[in-house]
């Protein structure tokens, strides 16, 4: 590993090349950068997407993302109770405790 890497190549470059290519290629090289949305719209709906599926696991990394894109702290927190409604209470509650973790809340 090296200080030069993408976060995908560090993450899975030496298991799946191809998987690491692809996310900063495609995804991150071209999907995010389509002008059609702007950065703070595609994390709102990714930050969505994860939490109504129950991937906790990208959700840090795309929390923090969205910070950097604009969301506010108040934003985030308000899209993880709407879709407590929508998504389910247990995915909910999954997401808050990962926000609270990117927001440095504490006990």
């Amino acid at each position: 590993m090296t200080a030069d890497q993408t976060p995908a190549q560090r993450l899975v470059g030496d298991f799946a090349p191809k998987l690491a290519e692809l996310t900063d290629d495609v995804l991150f090289g071209d999907v995010w950068n389509r002008p059609e949305l702007s950065p703070r719209d595609r994390s709102l709906i990714t930050c969505a997407a994860l939490v109504a599926n129950g991937n906790t696991e990208q959700l840090h990394h795309h929390l923090e993302r969205a910070k950097s894109n604009g969301l506010t702290e108040t934003e985030l927190k308000e899209l993880i109770i709407h879709l407590a409604f929508y998504a389910g209470w247990p995915r909910a509650m999954s997401a808050i405790g990962v926000a609270k973790d990117v927001f440095g809340a504490k006990e």
